[in-house]
């Protein structure tokens, strides 16, 4: 799946970018409370407004990204700051992404639309009450030439999740840039 543009994009995209690092992003802070403290995947963490706002709060992080451009960005932003986390290169289209990823207490998806089998695949990789955080443009976001209907998060997307998570959190709202969802679930007890 093609999210948004492909790698060249974003690598160009974070090539160009300049100054620091964006702040996280704001339903995270707002929900907080509800990750598990221990260990997050970061997927498609790009230059990691997410990854940093973590691991400032004690989060052991791992992140991953198709872009090694946001991936350089991101590290140089965790020396500058002196904290610490494993990033990898991965193609998120590719059916073996999460191929020996391990095991995490939180895993954390933020403006990136995984497809419904590689979101299946996620319950392997989460501790037991392990917290699913996805947030992103929501179906009642405007299609334009950038962000396409297939981009768009759908609560039908969580569909193959049903019988290993139960929802802590199901939100649509609205701002200047569009329609948003956030969606966190925490696995159940096999």
């Amino acid at each position: 799946m093609q999210y948004m543009g492909n790698q060249s994009f974003w690598d160009q995209k974070f090539e160009q970018r300049s100054g620091g690092i964006m702040s996280p992003e704001k339903s995270l802070v707002e929900n907080i409370n509800l990750l598990k403290l221990g260990s997050v995947l970061d997927v498609a963490c790009g230059d990691g407004r997410n990854t940093i706002y973590l691991a400032e709060l004690g989060y052991a992080l791992t992140g991953i990204d198709f872009s090694s451009k946001a991936l350089v960005r991101l590290g140089r932003f965790l020396h500058e700051k002196k904290l610490k986390a494993y990033l990898k290169l991965v193609d998120l289209s590719s059916e073996q992404a999460f191929d020996g990823m391990g095991v995490f207490d939180n895993i954390v998806i933020n403006h990136y639309r995984l497809d419904a089998s590689k979101l299946s695949q996620l319950a392997e990789h989460l501790s037991e009450d392990g917290i699913l955080f996805v947030s992103g443009f929501g179906e009642h976001h405007r299609v334009d030439e950038r962000i396409r209907s297939e981009d768009l998060i759908r609560i039908s997307d969580f569909d193959g999740l049903k019988d290993q998570f139960e929802w802590l959190k199901k939100e649509a709202t609205r701002d200047e840039r569009g329609g948003f969802v956030t969606f966190i679930l925490k696995k159940v007890k096999a």
